[in-house]
């Protein structure tokens, strides 16, 4: 019945209406949201975005590929911004036409069917959850090292860096993502700071000889950056949760771009340039040697405190995205119903538990079995590259013009790390047969449940 007298200026009903209009609101307000909500705008987004680029090997690469190539290692880092920018739009034009939280599944099952999506999903899913593991455990492995903790201290770490993510995520994205700027930002000051700090010691003669081991050695050092630059999938799967995701995706995915570059190139070359590299121990901490030979500060200590950092803002960013996309898999009947269900706040709680219990389930059996993160890493590595495959694929398939020319590229350009990812290629073949048994029981229980039963 509705109210058919006069409202006032204060009030959406006439006074004699209120107690009514308000009985029935409560009625039919829903004991939790019916969907995610829209609390990220263009700060948190880019926060996130380099969170999720910026991870740990930031601390370890510019001297690792320097060590690999020398002076050209310049042209690898170079070579390997060039390169990241068509997947980056990609899957930034991709979110942008189909903001879900399904993110690459949601792509996959868009451009080759329900099957793709599921299998895709599936594999990012698992990439996200058991890198969860890795990226915690490198910031133990800092922490302990410096303060010359037992190494048993590092799974302690990485499991309390893993709770800090995961508080953070159960407060909500607001809250999370505002912590995520604080994050990122302090990370990109550090890094800026480390490479101005480090212009007074710079000398152009450490580029002489330019290319002492070879175009070989550069091509060694662009394949192990190709993995500082994944994590653009990343963001994808929070598209549902933007503000304006038409105008805000594109814009912090080139802020994004940029602040990544300017802060990489920096960073190698005063790692060149101081010729900070060379050895096991520098290219371990050659941020941290770079800050101690700037301002004082103890190197294992200041790379541990950086990588303390950057392990909190990537496992921020990453359990968010993971578990958006545990949530929409649920959603979709590919999950487990209850992984759908939603807080108060619009929060996935159960999926987040889920994806932080693998994490910590990994963290146990590397602490049991005295795994490090390089017995694990190539789990994570194979399923992105098969991502992106896929993603890049349906980007082909479902952009135009520019759009499906960028994603081309990147496809080539994934393609070709194909083979370093075929002695594990049981991973993304295993994890897709668990996905289509899972959609095939799952389909054939809703086709017997809605068979009309027969009348006696």
């Amino acid at each position: 019945m509705h109210c058919t007298k006069p409202a006032t200026r204060r009030w959406p009903y006439h006074p004699s209406c209120f107690k009514l209009a308000h009985v029935t609101r409560e009625l039919q307000r829903p004991a939790v949201p019916l969907g995610l909500q829209r609390n990220i705008g263009l700060g948190q987004a880019v926060a996130l975005y380099v969170s999720a680029i910026l991870g740990a090997g930031v601390l370890v690469l510019p001297g690792q590929a320097a060590t690999l190539a020398g002076p050209a290692a310049l042209v690898a880092w170079g070579f390997s911004c060039v390169l990241g920018i068509p997947l980056a739009l990609t899957f930034a034009a991709l979110a942008t036409r189909l903001p879900d939280a399904g993110g690459v599944s949601t792509y996959a099952s868009a451009a080759f069917g329900t099957s793709a999506g599921v299998v895709a999903g599936w594999w990012y899913f698992t990439a996200g959850s058991v890198g969860l593991t890795i990226v915690p455990l490198t910031g133990g492995y800092y922490l302990a090292a410096a303060f010359d903790l037992d190494p048993g201290w590092s799974y302690l770490i990485a499991l309390a860096i893993l709770a800090t993510a995961v508080a953070s995520n159960l407060a909500g994205i607001r809250t999370s993502s505002r912590a995520q700027i604080g994050l990122a930002f302090a990370v990109g000051t550090v890094l800026l700071l480390a490479s101005i700090f480090a212009i007074p010691r710079a000398e152009a003669s450490r580029l002489t000889p330019f290319t002492p081991h070879g175009l070989g050695g550069i091509g060694s050092a662009v394949v192990i950056l190709f993995f500082a630059f994944s994590g653009w999938e990343a963001v994808a799967h929070l598209a549902e949760e933007f503000h304006d995701s038409q105008r805000d995706l594109m814009r912090a995915t080139v802020i994004t771009i940029v602040v990544v570059t300017v802060l990489y190139l920096s960073v190698a070359a005063a790692v060149i340039l101081t010729g900070t590299y060379g050895n096991e121990q520098l290219d371990h901490f050659a941020i941290g040697t770079l800050l101690e030979d700037a301002v004082g500060v103890n190197a294992a200590i200041g790379s541990a405190v950086l990588a303390l950092i950057i392990s909190l803002g990537t496992t921020n960013a990453f359990l968010a995205s993971v578990s958006r996309l545990g949530y929409a898999l649920a959603r979709d009947g590919w999950f487990p119903r209850p992984l759908s269900r939603l807080t108060r706040r619009s929060t996935p709680a159960g999926s987040i538990c889920l994806v932080a219990s693998i994490s910590a389930g990994g963290l146990g059996l590397a602490w049991i079995f005295d795994w490090g993160t390089e017995d694990i890493v190539y789990i994570p590595s194979t399923l992105i590259i098969v991502v992106y495959l896929l993603g890049t694929a349906a980007g082909v398939k479902l952009l135009e013009g520019k759009g499906r020319m960028l994603a081309g590229i990147g496809f080539v350009m994934t393609l070709c790390t194909l083979p370093s990812a075929l002695g594990h290629v049981l991973v993304p073949v295993g994890t897709a047969v668990l996905a289509l048994t899972y959609r095939w029981a799952v389909t054939r229980n809703r086709k017997l449940s809605e068979r009309p039963t027969s009348q006696p």
